[in-house]
């Protein structure tokens, strides 16, 4: 689609300028090519920076120009000059551009008001239909960000479904593949959702920038729950009581809203631990231990899906926490 864009934006601005009559109309289509970019807000942005260092360049090689005349070792000079010159007045994008529009009044060998007005018409025209095309359309990231979510959604329901079966056989055997794969689809809803964000000029939502920080925290939180169950290396009854958790969980994750489920199955059982029976060995007291800090990461990874989703009315019998 960007080169489709691109196309568009150089046969535009070849066509205006040529229509105006503006000398070198094909450097109009060059200049467009550059302005074209992959949102709307960078794209201005850009455009923007093109225009101005390539103004100050111009403003710089007449001067060099005027000063030593037409010579390849002016350019160097040019170069040695502008570069850092654009660099510190925050141009760095427009460097380029800036070149191209400078190598053209070094190509004409003639320096005139006329020749920087032609430059400065060129840059107008190129840059500003590249900003057009840029501003008509922009595609869509809805449907790849929805696609993105369900996929980290089904990895992490399939990591709680081993999760759970891990405690309670301890000798479960799984090779982790499904968190390595949510951790990367993380990193890309996180740019798509960057992108979709520069598109929108107008009240930009970040719904999905923070739906996928929400889950780039929880895998944190699930990295540290794996290292926990590596300690849990025998069977316990605690731990068939915290994999009915993760079974719960494994559900809830797939819903768009905070259903609140595993938090009232996770107090009530809290609350049962705390009526239960001190360990009787060191065996024992390390085991459960590394349980209830599984709880508390647990607790951690609810708190942060309480904060970032929305809240859906709880089922009646959850609420009486009979689940």
């Amino acid at each position: 689609m960007r080169v489709i864009k691109t196309a568009i934006a150089a046969l535009m601005a070849i066509i205006i300028a040529d229509a105006l009559g503006v000398e070198g109309a094909n450097s109009a289509g060059l200049l467009a090519i550059l302005g074209v970019d992959v949102t709307r807000k960078r794209s201005i942005a850009t455009v923007s920076s093109r225009f101005f260092a390539s103004i100050l360049g111009l403003l710089l090689a007449f001067l060099l120009f005027y000063v030593f005349g037409f010579h390849i070792w002016v350019l160097a000079v040019y170069i040695l000059i502008a570069f850092p010159l654009i660099s510190r007045a925050h141009f760095k994008e427009g460097i380029v551009t800036s070149s191209v529009v400078v190598f053209r009044v070094f190509g004409g060998e003639h320096l005139s008001v006329d020749v920087m007005l032609t430059q400065i018409e060129l840059l107008i025209i190129g840059l500003g239909s590249a900003v057009i095309v840029n501003m008509a359309y922009m595609p869509k990231e809805e449907n790849k960000l929805l696609d993105i979510r369900r996929k980290v959604d089904r990895l992490l329901a399939i990591i709680f479904n081993h999760i759970a079966e891990s405690l309670r056989d301890p000798y479960h055997l799984w090779d982790g593949k499904e968190l390595i794969q949510a951790g990367k689809l993380v990193d890309q809803g996180l740019n798509s959702a960057q992108r979709a964000l520069e598109n929108q000029m107008i009240a930009p939502n970040e719904t999905w920038s923070v739906y996928f920080f929400m889950r780039k925290e929880q895998l944190d939180r699930v990295e540290t729950m794996l290292e926990l169950i590596s300690l849990v290396y025998q069977r316990m009854p605690q731990g068939e009581h915290v994999a009915m958790l993760f079974d719960r969980l494994s559900q809830d994750v797939i819903s768009e809203e905070y259903t609140g489920q595993t938090e009232v199955m996770l107090h009530k059982l809290e609350e049962d631990f705390k009526r239960m029976e001190l360990p009787s060995t060191r065996e024992e007291f390390e085991l459960r231990s590394a349980i209830l800090q599984l709880c508390r990461e647990l607790a951690n990874y609810l708190y942060i899906a309480k904060k970032d989703k929305a809240p859906a009315t709880l089922n009646k019998r959850w609420k009486l926490g009979r689940g």
